[in-house]
């Protein structure tokens, strides 16, 4: 059986708005297994940002217990929190956010520099990844010299370079045309199962969510099953 990833229990997020308490997140649960694939549906304004800010460590949420690849950090420190989120979550969004001075490997590189990883083992495993997202004949472009479904594929290698359990995408495909969109997912899920990944992957795209493993939804605080809160 697979493992949890990501667990989080009775978690509750509320922010004070025009002077009353706006309820965004009330006792919500939520359990991401190894290889497993999750998508995330919701309307704007019914917490699917805040959610996917708190299973990435990003936010805090007000009550609740969050667990990570077995590691309880809702109490931990902000420096172990810190240390979470570069070794064990990877991020990708909308747009791609390349650094565009620096080379498809070089947006690669940085980040496990910056996780202390030495300079060579940082190249090749960089190469290793942009060859299984099929741009090892593009590594030395930068990225005004790609295209955007090729930006957005080194956005993806970039946040599995550090050999995270945790994906955590959100909207990844909402800007490219829609057969872009189509083979940068069916990438995506393909490297969610080969790596072991657990994923929680926010998308206004239901065809795409339908490929998923489950789809989620917020409503009125909690997270609910998109196909039993949709089928009477």
């Amino acid at each position: 059986m697979s493992k949890s990833v990501l667990s989080m229990h009775h978690v509750s997020r509320s922010f004070i708005q025009g002077g009353r308490s706006l309820e965004i997140l009330k006792n919500a649960d939520l359990e991401i297994k190894a290889g497993e694939c999750v998508g995330l549906v919701a309307p704007s304004g019914a917490g699917k940002s805040t959610l996917l800010q708190i299973a990435g460590l990003l936010d805090p949420p007000n009550s609740g217990d969050i667990t990570i690849d077995g590691q309880q950090v809702i109490s931990s420190h902000d420096d172990v929190r810190t240390k979470l989120r570069r070794e064990k979550i990877g991020f990708v969004y909308q747009f791609h956010h390349l650094l565009s001075d620096f080379t498809a490997q070089e947006n690669l590189v940085l980040p496990q520099l910056i996780a202390g990883i030495s300079k060579s083992v940082a190249k090749t495993r960089a190469s290793e990844l942009l060859k299984m997202v099929k741009l090892d004949d593009r590594m030395t472009h930068y990225p005004s010299q790609l295209s955007g479904g090729e930006q957005q594929r080194v956005a993806i290698a970039r946040a599995l370079v550090n050999n995270p359990t945790l994906l955590i995408a959100d909207e990844p495909t909402g800007n490219l045309d829609p057969k872009t969109a189509d083979d940068i997912f069916k990438l995506l899920l393909k490297m969610v199962k080969e790596l072991k990944l657990a994923a929680l992957i926010a998308t206004h795209n239901m065809v795409l969510a339908e490929k998923m493993d489950r789809v989620l939804m917020v409503k009125s605080g909690k997270i609910l099953s998109y196909d039993d809160n949709n089928s009477t």
